[in-house]
């Protein structure tokens, strides 16, 4: 399902989502209002892109919304003011939730904004990311909770971690050669891509 928002006094326009052709959408997957889908992503069934009350949603090329994940944010503008402490900036445009290019979100995985993935990160099952921002080249392991922190790029967070202060992710183990999920997420972008791909032909 691909459909606008509804106007509220935290959404005051009304915004069809933008999506490139090569990006394959499943009939049992909603994308809804102000959000912007890049090129050769691969969205699952039952995942959900809400872009209806924090917004915009941006996800870059290449990367895969896998089954049941749920990327939603808290209002960035209410009475026609933004709510500048829920969005996240990006190479100078803001988002309420910013996912980079060849970015995994594994099956039921949370992104809530205000919220920020990087390129080239991989992001486990169930994992919940909240008020944070996630580096390039990372791992989030499954189960994982982030919240209101930032992980700098290159490392990777152990599987069930609950991470709610600086302190801890300075803490955080960098991706070595010996770590045994360095090259996953590659992987997993070569088959969600792939099957982008395969499906949009199977419609034609």
């Amino acid at each position: 399902m691909i459909e606008k928002n509804v106007l509220a006094d935290f959404c005051p326009a009304i915004t069809e989502p933008v999506i490139d052709p090569s990006t394959y959408v499943h009939p049992l997957a909603a994308v809804i209002g102000n959000v912007i889908l890049g090129k050769n992503i691969m969205v699952a069934p039952t995942a959900c892109i809400r872009g209806d009350e924090g917004q915009p949603l941006y996800i870059g090329d290449d990367s895969n919304v896998q089954d049941g994940v749920v990327i939603h944010a808290l209002e960035t503008e209410m009475g026609g003011k933004a709510v500048e402490k829920n969005l996240c900036e990006v190479e100078g445009k803001k988002y309420a939730v910013y996912i980079g290019s060849r970015v995994s979100l594994a099956h039921q995985v949370q992104i809530h904004g205000p919220a920020v993935v990087m390129d080239d990160t991989f992001v486990g099952m169930k994992a919940l990311i909240f008020k944070s921002l996630v580096g390039k080249n990372c791992v989030i392991e499954p189960g994982v909770i982030l919240m209101g922190i930032n992980v700098p790029d290159g490392r990777y967070v152990p599987a069930g971690s609950v991470i709610k202060t600086q302190a801890q992710t300075d803490q955080l183990p960098k991706i070595t050669e010996d770590y045994p999920m360095k090259n996953m997420n590659k992987g997993v972008v070569h088959v969600n891509t792939s099957l982008a791909k395969g499906y949009l032909s199977a419609k034609k």
